[in-house]
């Protein structure tokens, strides 16, 4: 049972990896899709993302492609959900 008090994060998150993984995807938006680390960063530029959202983007490796937020969470060491449903 979850504690009512609580916020709510999935298994294998937490708040912190929740709001960074937001920003990412706020910074990269839905059109970017499939992507490598050059594409991801220059979009990040192009929406003027903050600071931690591109340092965390140059962080990526450099002839990965990724599919989605998902991936780059992934790449980074982010937590992400282990089941969603």
């Amino acid at each position: 049972m979850t504690d009512p008090h609580q916020a709510a994060t999935p298994p294998g998150t937490d708040p912190a990896d929740i709001e960074q993984r937001g920003a990412i995807a706020e910074a990269l938006g839905k059109e970017v899709w499939p992507a490598d680390k050059d594409a991801l960063v220059a979009k990040a530029q192009e929406s003027n993302a903050p600071d931690r959202v591109l340092a965390s983007l140059n962080r990526l490796p450099a002839h990965a492609q990724f599919a989605n937020v998902q991936d780059v969470a992934e790449a980074l060491g982010i937590g992400t959900e282990q089941q969603r449903f």
